[in-house]
């Protein structure tokens, strides 16, 4: 009897056991579960990587225009009819070439992927099979990077087989976010000119050999061009600010410029410099002035080209009435409204000794 209720409790023991790993196993599923959703709608593969817009394996853009040249560093794939042992990934070296068995060099950079392919077939003829079919098709797209940063909602880099233009590359990243400034600019890497080959049957003794080597200029860091365009013109129609793109542009959208308004205005602050702003405008946003301010005595302080602030005096009094012309504001300008110490002094007395009583004060 008691062995029989020893053996029943044993039992009972092992099934409660049992239950709690399955519970303890079920909850661990489901918090992975929960972990790769959550991974997944950030943008996080599997591995950990975030993932980037524009970047993989498949092309985002394909231009009617003209077929997909091959460049350098692109990943190609050939398949070749009944000879497996011989279809394999290649990618393109930085001279244009890959190496593929029973072939050797082959030389991809600028020709289509039907180019490639009847390359290796007629390498291939005759010698190793005798019709050969072959197919090539691009991968990776490496040589075709462009890339987008700033204000755009999603930055990153880009990989495009045609030749995109600066309005079509901007649509891809998603469109312009809220605060884009005006221009956009294109920073371009400058082709070096090609190193030029020895002359031939010139030999140069060691004496002149050193004396070059002496000569020569340290190694150089990469120069880059520098192009705007003006995007809220293009967005209303002149399209000749949309700037056509190269591999390895890099689009940089700063956010909108903003200008400063301090001293004896209303709402003093940092605004956000639209195209056309003036000082008129610039008071305005700032809810105009107060009592205290010397109107006549404003001043805008302005960077110049070298780098440094200039003073501008401005009679806000005048422009606002119309006795003198707007004034054009810029970017980081910081206008300035000074006290007036009359003014001061005499708010300080109404405050002081009350309204009623101030007025009331016989004039001498």
């Amino acid at each position: 009897m008691n062995t029989t209720k020893i053996t029943q409790a044993g039992r009972a023991k092992k099934i409660v056991r049992a239950i709690a790993l399955s519970l303890v196993a079920s909850c661990a599923a489901f918090a992975g579960g929960m972990q790769t959703n959550r991974s997944q709608s950030a943008g996080v593969s599997p591995t950990g990587s975030i993932a980037q817009p524009g970047r993989g394996s498949n092309a985002v853009l394909v231009s009617p225009l003209e077929d997909y040249r091959i460049g350098p560093n692109d990943v190609i794939d050939v398949q070749i009819e009944n000879a497996p042992e011989m279809s394999k990934t290649f990618r393109v070296t930085a001279a244009g070439t890959f190496l593929m068995p029973y072939v050797g060099r082959v030389t991809a950079v600028k020709k289509t992927t039907e180019e490639v392919a009847q390359l290796i077939a007629d390498s291939l003829r005759g010698d190793y099979l005798k019709d050969p079919k072959v197919v090539v098709t691009v991968k990776e797209f490496n040589s075709r990077s462009f890339f987008i940063q700033g204000s755009v909602r999603s930055p990153g880099v880009f990989q495009i087989e045609g030749r995109p233009s600066m309005l079509e590359l901007i649509t891809l990243a998603g469109g312009l976010s809220d605060k884009h400034g005006a221009n956009a600019y294109i920073i371009r890497r400058l082709k070096t000119p090609e190193q030029k080959e020895p002359e031939p049957n010139v030999e140069k003794t060691t004496a002149a050999k050193v004396a070059n080597a002496e000569q020569e200029p340290p190694e150089e860091s990469a120069k880059y061009e520098l192009k705007s365009a003006n995007i809220n013109g293009l967005l209303k129609g002149r399209f000749d600010q949309d700037i056509l793109l190269e591999p390895g542009d890099i689009i940089n959208i700063p956010p909108s410029d903003v200008f400063f308004v301090a001293g004896e205005v209303n709402a003093p602050g940092s605004f956000a410099l639209t195209e056309g702003t003036t000082l008129r405008q610039a008071i305005s946003l700032a809810q105009g002035t107060n009592y205290k301010a010397a109107l006549s005595r404003a001043v805008v302080y302005r960077e110049n080209t070298s780098g440094k602030r200039e003073e501008v005096h401005v009679d806000i009094g005048a422009v606002m009435n119309g006795k003198k012309d707007d004034v054009l504001i810029m970017a980081n300008d910081i206008i300035m409204v000074p006290n007036s110490r009359t003014k001061t002094l005499g708010g300080a007395l109404l405050k002081a000794f009350g309204m009623t009583t101030i007025t009331r004060m016989p004039i001498p």
